[in-house]
């Protein structure tokens, strides 16, 4: 299939090269991860030693992302990971992986802009601007209690946060000519800023902040290498921005080319930064006081630079309002795919005459997750995306390595590196292979987490976890399923 008819058919213009690709990844990459969750991931999990977490992280990531290479490579359609798995293994498990990724989408945007309030608020402080608490705190509330995450209902309503991410909805509803101008400039603003944190940072850091470098382990998953294994599932969903650029083939002018372009120098160039920021960070604040939803803020207060504090808000507002955009971006791409195919309802995929936008699709995903980002807190919300992602990661090696046995002579303009070994006729890759084994390390202490908080009366995460996938099915057997039967064609089957 060739981009220009796949965007003709659909109305989605391909007008973008790698260079757009690359900053689409770091726009959706270079956000969440070291804004939000790095205090998170050091203050309850890993200690300073979440620069090891993210470094684990990155490497898993990096097994799955040349999956995704080759696979956008091969098939340079709108829907990413649920288009690959349509075309390999079929509807129900395509199905399955599109409902992950609506959660995963939904539930980023709603963690995005939590911190992005907590950065706000911060910033407006410098200015003895106070936001009131009932409107930038949500209603659930998390605590540690005696070495154990305690979940208790609040009297709070997240408005700002709420707020956000219908402004990132509406932005992306307006074409991608407008969205691709704000989000360049949010990101070169944001990596500046960045940067800059991390040359100013470094030479302010108080070393005795490291030190243990490994906490000892304090019961559970909290600190000691039970920690940065923690804080490594919890920091692998921060890399999910690599996704969004495969959600982009069908609007590339040479996808085969510059897909596996984007994904993988998005994701070495935020890894890099990812870790060296966590370095300055855990320096300059003991990590036990990083569990704020705005760490770097907090940061850049202990150095004593008003004017750099301020700063380094701004570009902490720009980095994760490209977030925010870049995640509205590829949300909507992967409901328009499922959309076309009969799983979702048609206005997924209804493109506006004059702005070829998802329109409709944006606002509506917009507003499903403007919800959870006024009722949940952080540690919630990132325990559900790693969930997800981690099995999303693994069904993409396994669509690769399906592929490669079903269709041996599609043209591909990358393949994955350190070939592979066929037992019993059938080709086993080996980075497919250790990338699902990856996968599914990073989902053990997740899941272990959320049994152990089940078994202290938190059931808030299995019981989202449950209801949502009761959806999941019932929605597919009663109204996707019959539907895509209907809109079936050639092409899909």
């Amino acid at each position: 299939m060739t981009t220009s008819g796949a965007s003709g058919a659909s109305g989605l213009r391909p007008s973008l090269g790698w260079g757009g690709l690359l900053v689409l990844g770091i726009a959706n990459i270079l956000g969440a991860g070291v804004y939000v969750m790095t205090g998170t991931a050091a203050a309850r999990y890993a200690g300073p030693a979440v620069t090891i977490s993210f470094a684990i992280a990155g490497f898993a990531c990096l097994l799955v992302a040349l999956c995704y290479a080759e696979l956008a490579s091969s098939m340079p359609e709108s829907g990413s990971a649920y288009t690959y798995c349509r075309r390999t293994l079929g509807g129900g498990p395509a199905w399955s992986l599109g409902w992950l990724l609506f959660l995963e989408y939904s539930v980023a945007a709603s963690l995005l802009a939590v911190g992005f309030a907590g950065y706000l608020g911060s910033l407006l402080g410098d200015f003895g601007v106070q936001l009131p608490a009932a409107l930038s705190t949500p209603l659930v509330v998390s605590s540690l209690e005696s070495g154990k995450h305690v979940l208790s209902l609040g009297s709070g309503f997240n408005l700002i946060a709420a707020l956000a991410v219908l402004c990132a909805g509406g932005i992306a509803a307006l074409g991608m000519s407008r969205y691709s101008i704000v989000s360049t400039l949010l990101v070169v603003l944001k990596v500046a800023v960045l940067v800059s944190f991390i040359l100013v940072g470094a030479v302010a850091v108080d070393p005795s902040n490291w030190a243990p470098f490994v906490p000892p382990n304090e019961g559970g998953f909290t600190y000691g290498w039970e920690g940065v294994a923690r804080g490594a599932s919890l920091l692998f969903f921060a890399f999910l921005g690599f996704e969004t650029v495969s959600t982009a083939a069908a609007e590339t002018r040479t996808p085969q080319r510059d897909v596996p372009i984007g994904i993988l120098g998005s994701l070495a160039v935020c890894t890099l930064l990812y870790v060296l920021s966590a370095f300055v960070l855990t320096g300059l604040v003991p990590f036990r006081e990083l569990g704020v939803p705005d760490p770097i803020a907090l940061a850049v207060d202990r150095i004593g630079m008003p004017a750099f504090a301020i700063l380094i808000k701004v570009g902490a507002l720009a980095g994760l309002a490209s977030v925010l955009l870049a995640n509205a971006f590829g949300h909507s791409r992967v409901c328009y795919a499922m959309s076309r195919d009969g799983y979702l309802p048609k206005l997924f995929s209804w493109v506006h005459p004059s702005r070829h936008s998802l329109a409709k699709g944006n606002l509506v995903l917009a507003a499903i997750a403007a919800v959870s980002a006024a009722l949940l807190p952080i540690s919630v919300m990132a325990d559900l995306i790693s969930f997800g992602v981690a099995f999303m990661f693994a069904m993409v090696a396994v669509s690769l390595i399906h592929m490669r046995n079903t269709q041996p002579h599609l043209e591909r303009r990358f393949r994955v590196p350190f070939g592979g070994v066929r037992i019993g006729g059938i080709w086993f890759g080996v980075v497919p292979v250790l990338a699902i084994v990856t996968s599914f390390v990073m989902t053990m202490p997740v899941a272990l987490d959320i049994i152990g908080q089940a078994r202290r009366g938190d059931w808030l995460s299995s019981i989202l976890l449950g209801v949502y996938a009761a959806i999941g099915i019932s929605l597919y057997l009663f109204y996707g399923r019959p539907r895509a039967r209907r809109f079936a064609t050639p092409s899909h089957t």
